[in-house]
């Protein structure tokens, strides 16, 4: 059995996604995580988290690799060094998350749902009783269409599905019950299950894992103590601690960085090729004009 996170060395990672540069916002955040993993005398682990088919090239992979470089991180595990809890790619690490799926199917947290986008999208539009159904523009809060009726949960169990990419599946929350958490930047954090986010993802029926599935396997057995990343990812974390609760796993410490935002106060996404990492290695910039361009947007 390994030891738990709380006596372990400290274990941090960087996790981007191949699926466009990296820009400004991804730079502040990973100089963070590539600090305290330095300042702690601990390990920094490259995962290169490529599960979106359609959009992941490994143009962008090589990319993100010579970026990482460039603003001056460097890494001790990953896809390119390998390292004991390889393979590093998320693309490679299927059987891991089909385990982690059959766990929760199996204790009953998680339903076949058929909702579609466009299902989800009148729903969303619909009058809803407590006036608020989508708490942020990228969170709808799930209706609940397809949650399981009350009753015995044997009988619930027996008639699931047996494929498990025939169908999206779902966790179901626990109504009303409140996550907590303290942040390394942002301090305690409180969340309720129902009001603040609804039943998520967890299988899409395309057969690939939710990122917040992928994120509790992959930290887990990566041995990860501290995930950092962007202060949007707050209320993930919340999701992901009742992951973490049903699968009888450790979740590690959170720092969760602020954000930097375009001229207009958005945060910055990968459409933002302005701000783009490779585009201001191209305009001259030099990796130490970075952290004014940063001070600049946050």
């Amino acid at each position: 059995m390994a030891p738990p996170l709380s006596s372990s060395p400290y274990r941090g990672r960087l996790a981007p996604s191949p699926t466009g540069l990296l820009h400004l916002g991804h730079a502040s955040t990973f100089l963070v995580a590539a600090a305290r993993a330095r300042d702690a005398q601990g390990t920094l682990v490259l995962r290169n988290e490529d599960l979106d088919r359609e959009r992941s090239r490994p143009e962008f992979y090589r990319a993100m690799l010579e970026d990482l470089h460039w603003i001056g991180i460097n890494w001790q595990e990953g896809p390119d060094v390998g390292g004991p809890y390889a393979p590093y790619s998320q693309s490679q690490r299927g059987a891991s998350y089909l385990v982690a799926f059959q766990r929760l199917r199996n204790a009953g947290f998680i339903y076949p749902c058929t909702c579609s986008r466009k299902d989800l999208a009148l729903a969303a539009s619909a009058p809803h009783e407590n006036g608020v159904l989508i708490n942020d523009e990228d969170d709808p809060i799930y209706p609940g269409t397809c949650r399981p009726r009350p009753g015995p949960p044997e009988s619930y169990l027996r008639n699931l599905p047996s494929s498990h990419s025939a169908v999206n599946w779902r966790f179901q929350v626990p109504d009303g019950e409140v996550v907590e958490f303290d942040d390394g930047h942002f301090g305690p954090q409180r969340f309720v299950a129902g009001h603040d986010f609804g039943d998520f993802l967890v299988w899409r029926r395309d057969g690939v894992p939710s990122y917040q599935l992928a994120c509790v396997v992959d930290d887990t057995a990566m041995r990860i103590t501290e995930v950092v990343r962007g202060a949007d990812l707050l209320k993930s974390t919340a999701r992901q601690i009742l992951l973490y609760r049903a699968l009888g796993l450790e979740p590690p410490l959170w720092y969760h960085c602020p954000l930097v935002t375009d001229a207009s106060g958005e945060r910055l996404a990968k459409r933002h090729d302005a701000l783009a990492i490779r585009t201001l290695r191209e305009q001259g910039k030099q990796p130490e004009d970075l952290q004014d361009l940063m001070a600049a947007r946050s």
